[in-house]
């Protein structure tokens, strides 16, 4: 299972021009889920994702994670994240969960994680345009 988180000032998802979740300071959670992958790995991600310290302390350095910061998560499905790029110029997705899978486990995250902190999502499998400023830049590939 593949998180790639972004410390964001805002971001937003829309479907059809309607925005279908939106945050201000907190993470952008791009969730890529792949073949083998279940809610144990779910759990190791999110428990990652949420202590990840990536937002600032009064010094200026990343001592705090997003709940510390007072920040909310925005998840969003993104199965390319799971693509085989080494070989050729095209993606092969065959390292990609099943969709009824990926779907299953990417709604057992969002879940799991509205638990814990105020979680907006995109829309599994919709054509989703997703807006965000990105602070710092700060972006980090998790991998479970």
């Amino acid at each position: 299972m593949i998180g790639l988180i972004q410390r964001v000032k805002w971001a937003k998802v829309e479907v059809e021009g309607q925005t279908v979740g939106e945050i201000t300071q907190g993470l952008l959670v791009l969730l890529g889920v792949e073949q083998g992958d279940d809610q144990a790995k779910a759990d190791k991600l999110l428990e990652k994702v949420l202590n990840y310290r990536v937002f600032s302390d009064e010094q200026g350095k990343m001592n705090l994670n997003v709940q510390q910061a007072g920040g909310s998560l925005l998840v969003v499905s993104q199965f390319t994240l799971a693509a085989d790029t080494n070989k050729g110029l095209r993606p092969s997705f065959s390292r990609g969960a099943a969709p009824q899978e990926a779907n299953a486990l990417y709604e057992y995250f969002h879940q799991q994680a509205a638990r814990k902190i105020h979680t907006q999502t995109g829309q599994f499998a919709a054509d989703m345009q997703v807006s965000l400023q990105n602070d710092g830049p700060v972006t980090f590939w998790l991998q479970i």
